[in-house]
Order: C-alpha cells, then structure tokens, then sequence
C-alpha cells in the first residue's frame, strides 16, 4: 500500500510505540536499536489480572514471511520476564500465507508464546480509532474529554463571588452576574520513568531511579511545562472528565472555545524526554583512585527514560469578569470541577498603585465602584463610610485633609463645621491637638522644675 512509505523503519518503530501507548498498552517502550535481538518493542498488557509481556517486531517492509515469525518467536522464549508473554508483528505490508500458517498453529495448538499479526490492512482501522495519519505517519491527538470547567453543584458566578467575599464593605452575594468564558486549552500528561547508574573506575557515583508525571501545554508552537500547580490538578482530576461538546457548555459560559493540538504524540514525547534529561542532568564531584577530586556530569541518555503514558486532556481556563460602576473586575484560572488554580486575580488589586496579592486589605469604594489598599483607602467625613482618594473630594479643615463623596457633601460639611464650637473644630485634627497637650504639658513641666516644686 502506498502510505507511510517515507517513513525509514526507525521511524516506523517509533510510531507504533505511540500506536500501542495509545491503545492503552502499558510500560511501552523500545528496544537499544544496536542489539534488540529481534524485540523492537516491548510492552505489557493485563488480561483477567494477569499482567502479560507483549513482544513486538516492527516491519516496515512490503511482505512478511514465517522466518520472521520464528525469530520473534525465539526472541518472547528468551525474554526476560516473570509471567506470561506474547508476540506481535507489525507491519505496513502483508503476510505470507506460511506465516499466517505459522501463527495459526502457534495458537491451535496452545503455544505459550502465540504470536498476534498487524497488517497494514489492520493499521487502517487502528487509524480509525485513534487518529493516525497514514499517510505521513503522524498521530494527530484526536481528544474528545475535558476537566470540568466548573462545579455543576454551585453557579458558575460562584468562584468570583467567593473571591470577593474578603474585600471590605461588599456583598459578595449582591454582585451582578459577571460574564463568563471559557477556554478549552489542551494539555498532555506525560509519565516517564528514568533510570541510570553513571560508574567511573572508582564505581558507580551516581544513580537515578525516578518516576516523573508533566503537563504540557500543547497549543500550536513551542510547548511550555506547566507549573506544579497546574500539574497537580490535570494529574488528581485526571479520571474525572467530562466530553467537550462545546454546544454543553454555551448554555453556561457566554463564551465558548476550543483550541487545537500543535504537534503529534511523538513531538510531545520527544520534547518531553528532553526536558527530562535537562532535569535530572547535575554535575557529581568524586574522588578517583589517585586520591585527586574530579567532576562529571551525569546527564541520562534517551534509552534511560521511558515513557510509560501520554494522555491528552483538555484544560479549561475560565475567565470571569464584573463590572461595578467605572472599573472591570477579571478573575481568571484554570478549572477541574470545584478545584481551581488561579492564574490572575484582579480583585485582590488597588486600582490605584501597584499594591496587589491576598495578603493586603483591600476595601470596596461604593462612589465609584474602586476597589483599593489601605493607603487609598479613607474615611468619608460626613458619612462615615470608606472612600478612595482616587474620587474622593477633599478640603482642608484645622490643618486636616478631610474626604467626601462629592461637593454637596463637603458644602453640607462647611456648614456643620461654621457651627462647631471651638473645641470640636479642634478635634477635626487629633493629632495636632495631641501634639499641643504635648507640647504645653512638657512647658509646664519644665517651668514647674525651674520653680523647684518638682
């Protein structure tokens, strides 16, 4: 058949064990390509509960003939492994009737090490269910499930609301409902196992035995690791998903869309190898026989890592926003059900300087509808209420900026002032008045020393 022909045959193995990953077989991974003694492919399957080992000879060839067969066949009896195994071959060709004889009579007669055929006839139906491109060998991610993009037992406002719930002098209850969007972002869960032993004369210096679970952003262009945060909820909601069906979701967001996978399966676990090898590279200092301190560094080879899943998700980044008088409120992150992580808060934000994170009071101006720091924040003089600097009104009264909400206030504010007497007018500044009982109680004290009567 005239597809995957441009492929060499390392390139062939290297997309079948995408192939097989994505089928759900499990702990996938290739042989050393300089001696893989007829096993391109190894990988593991549980049937009943029986874990099984799966053989896997990749031929990228035109036919294929029994004396494959009965090297892959020698090749599972020797592998190396405590419980039942199988063969497979696979191929972008046909098999020869001999060798669809042969693994007809390895299972009529009860072999222990039957040997399963894919041809390229079969790969077309693989192409089918998973995606895979024949003709230019690439598995584009066809994914169909999502983490939840909000709590279907609460309103979808609920997350913003419970975000303003410590911002002084607001209901969060009484807010009007914000528009909402969402953003199905996609995003490939890797987990790989590294394992290397670094030795010198000396012996071994260093050695590597770990097991890593990534998230990747997989939108179109260079992919990014997601942080910690984001890994861990892709990774503890991962079986919790729902089907992205984007007409499910108009009805709750206001705004609805998808974005596409940028690579292939490969690309990302390539990318993904590399970065792991980035990671676990570190220099070593050790002493050699000479009794002289040297330094290695120990950086695993791709054969070290292997690959166990690559699972694509799609990630909802949800964005809220509230109007409340002259300001726009976002609040955006990303979402899995009740569970979220924040991206950007700009709530938690003095509209008015750069002052911004949870760990500051933020108090809720209802003249303008700013929402600010403690030093924007004051005290509006005639009613009591907070007020930000930013529209507030201001006079001066006993040498004492005074706040208000408009001019009918701080005219409504001279007139009470004109008719304080003197001793209230004084308080309208506390701390020079202070300052002034200070200042005459240290005089009199010092006159009073002079006198000798203390």
């Amino acid at each position: 058949m005239a597809v995957l022909d441009e492929l060499s045959g390392y390139e062939f193995e290297d997309l079948m064990e995408d192939v097989f990953r994505e089928l759900g077989y499990e702990n996938v991974r290739q042989a050393d390509r300089t001696a893989d003694e007829g096993r391109d492919i190894m990988m593991e399957e549980v049937v009943d509960g029986t874990r099984r080992a799966i053989v896997v000879e990749c031929k990228h060839t035109a036919t294929v003939g029994r004396p494959v067969l009965q090297k892959l066949h020698s090749a599972v009896a020797t592998f190396d492994f405590d419980g039942p195994k199988r063969g497979m071959i696979a191929t972008t060709g046909r098999f020869t009737n001999p060798a669809q004889e042969y693994a007809e009579a390895l299972r009529r007669n009860d072999d222990p090490y039957p040997i399963e055929l894919l041809d390229g006839t079969d790969l077309r139906s693989v192409a089918d269910e998973i995606g895979l491109d024949l003709y230019n060998g690439r598995i584009e991610i066809l994914c169909d499930e999502t983490l939840r993009p909000h709590d279907s037992t609460n309103p979808v406002s609920a997350p913003l609301k419970e975000t303003f719930a410590d911002v002084e002098n607001i209901d969060s209850d009484a807010l009007p409902e914000p528009h909402t969007a969402v953003t199905f972002r996609p995003v490939v869960a890797v987990t790989a196992d590294t394992n290397a032993v670094f030795e010198t004369s000396v012996g071994v210096i260093h050695r590597i035995n770990d097991r890593n679970r990534v998230v990747v952003h997989a939108e179109p262009g260079r992919p990014s690791v997601a942080d910690s945060d984001v890994a861990n909820l892709v990774f503890r909601n991962r079986n919790a998903t729902v089907k992205l069906e984007d007409d499910s979701f108009t009805s709750v967001f206001d705004e609805v869309e998808t974005r596409r996978f940028g690579k292939t399966q490969t690309e990302y676990k390539d990318w993904s190898v590399e970065q792991l090898q980035d990671h676990h590279r570190t220099t070593v200092r050790y002493t050699g026989d000479n009794n002289v301190t040297y330094t290695k560094t120990c950086e695993p080879n791709r054969s070290d890592i292997s690959v166990q899943s690559i699972e694509p998700v799609y990630l909802p980044q949800v964005r809220q926003e509230v109007t409340l008088q002259e300001y726009d409120y976002p609040y955006e992150y990303f979402a899995a059900g009740p569970s979220r992580v924040t991206i950007a808060d700009g709530v938690h934000r003095c509209v008015h300087c750069d002052t911004s994170g949870g760990s500051e009071t933020y108090t809720y101006c209802e003249n303008c509808g700013s929402i600010s720091c403690e030093r924007h924040t004051k005290t509006e003089r005639l009613e009591g209420e907070p007020i930000c600097t930013g529209c507030a009104v201001t006079e001066t009264f006993m040498f004492s900026t005074k706040y208000f909400y408009d001019e009918a206030n701080l005219d409504a504010f001279r007139g009470v002032y004109a008719e304080m007497p003197i001793h209230e007018k004084a308080m309208e500044n506390p701390k020079l008045m202070a300052g002034v009982a200070l200042l005459l109680f240290g005089s009199l004290f010092a006159l009073l020393t002079v006198a000798g009567i203390v």
